[in-house]
């Protein structure tokens, strides 16, 4: 972890804090099964954590926001590789200022590839593509404004803002990740087909074509996109219409004809059966009592205090349900629940099925104002405190945080 400088104007030069010393951080791609060690060094003015989002990792290796690693010490973070492949990402989880490390750029893609990959041949290699969509507000000399607020951001990908990438006439699997502060994505490529065949905990049961895709600050999706029916030379802009408003987000270029033997089969990878719940809880996101921060179940976020204690190996359905109001000055109050450890599955909301691409595993799930979500996990593999919370950093910095532990 390194200070260094991006442009994300040409000539312009700002600030940021980066893993690596480059804007977004390196591609860590692991295999299932196959352990990763991997050494941070603090080279930053400032004490820094990291945790892996999605990861099923021992709690020592968790990125707890108090267990830091103060400037000029170092350590090993530990991933087994325990799980099924997905698109993960590792980022700053600093207490009171996770939302500011991620927005300077303490963020970079953990991609493991599944055993039962290779088998089903999808796009690979140079055709499998991360993309991590951010926002942020600048200045005129281009360097980045940190704020909190709910105010208008520019959208940039990988580090530059509205770059273009140049595209073999053929399949894409492309990995998007929303790392924006507070942003909803609904991403739109011109009416083409973006078949989506994953979310945040790997594959999905089955392909699923879309034309729009909702895609949340936190949350993961996996899609396929095929140029061959495009003339060389055609370009196709992926732009954000959330609200109706049509904001370029990036460009590709058909550049030439290209030999395509990947595939998208009918059957991607089956889910694990749903073990009986033994206990259902209630977790409620909303302002907290003073009106001042935000809490769960009306409480900040204390490190020294517990707030669910669940036995090891058994099985849960929690309903999150987001309280606070639709009809603010600044829209709607939008939470995004994300839980550490374990991926969970989303069963309904308000009684009603889940969204598109919401069959899969998860780990983050928007919550509208005035909805309850019910999501179901088993909590196996590792005991010890782990965290859940609003993946709206913003939010989690002001107390919407919770800690759990697993005995």
């Amino acid at each position: 972890m390194q200070h260094a400088k991006a442009e994300f104007f040409p000539g312009r030069p700002a600030p940021v804090l980066t893993f690596g010393g480059q804007f977004i951080g390196p591609t860590i791609r692991a295999k299932a099964g196959r352990r990763v060690k991997v050494r941070y060094v603090n080279r930053l003015d400032r004490a820094a954590t990291v945790h892996l989002h999605g990861g099923h990792v021992p709690p020592g290796s968790d990125g707890f926001p108090m267990d830091l690693l103060e400037p000029g010490t170092s350590r090993v973070f530990d991933y087994p590789n325990r799980q099924q492949g997905a698109t993960l990402w590792y980022h700053d989880h600093t207490c009171s200022k996770e939302a500011e490390h991620v927005y300077r750029g303490l963020a970079g893609f953990y991609l493991i590839e599944g055993r039962d990959e290779a088998a089903l041949g999808l796009p690979r290699g140079a055709y499998d593509v991360p993309i991590m969509i951010r926002d942020a507000r600048f200045d005129e000399n281009g360097g980045m404004i940190f704020e909190p607020s709910p105010m208008p951001t520019t959208l940039h990908v990988n580090g530059r803002q509205t770059p273009y990438f140049p595209v073999d006439a053929r399949k894409y699997r492309f990995r998007v990740l929303n790392a924006t502060l507070h942003r909803n994505l609904e991403l739109d490529l011109g009416g083409l087909d973006m078949v989506q065949i994953a979310s945040d905990g790997g594959l999905l049961p089955e392909p699923l074509p879309r034309k729009k895709i909702l895609i949340v600050p936190g949350e993961r999706v996996e899609i396929v996109v095929d140029f061959s029916a495009q003339a060389v030379g055609s370009k196709l802009v992926l732009n954000d219409v959330a609200g109706g408003v049509t904001e370029p987000v990036m460009r590709f270029d058909v550049a030439r004809r290209a030999f395509d033997s990947s595939r998208v089969p009918g059957r991607l990878r089956e889910l694990p059966a749903l073990p009986a719940a033994t206990v259902e809880r209630d977790v409620k996101l909303s302002f907290s009592p003073s009106g001042e921060e935000f809490a769960i179940n009306d409480k900040t976020f204390d490190p020294n205090r517990i707030d669910t204690r669940i036995v090891e190996g058994t099985t849960e359905i929690w309903r999150v349900t987001n309280t606070d109001p639709a009809d603010t000055p600044f829209g709607p109050v939008n939470h995004t629940f994300h839980m550490h450890l374990v991926p969970f599955r989303v069963l309904d909301r308000d009684g009603k099925p889940p969204l598109p691409g919401e069959n899969g595993l998860k780990d983050t799930v928007l919550v509208r104002p005035g909805e309850t979500v019910r999501v179901q996990a088993t909590f196996g593999g590792y005991k010890g405190r782990y965290l859940y919370h609003c993946h709206l950093q913003e939010h989690s910095d002001i107390g919407m945080m919770a800690q759990m532990e697993i005995v």
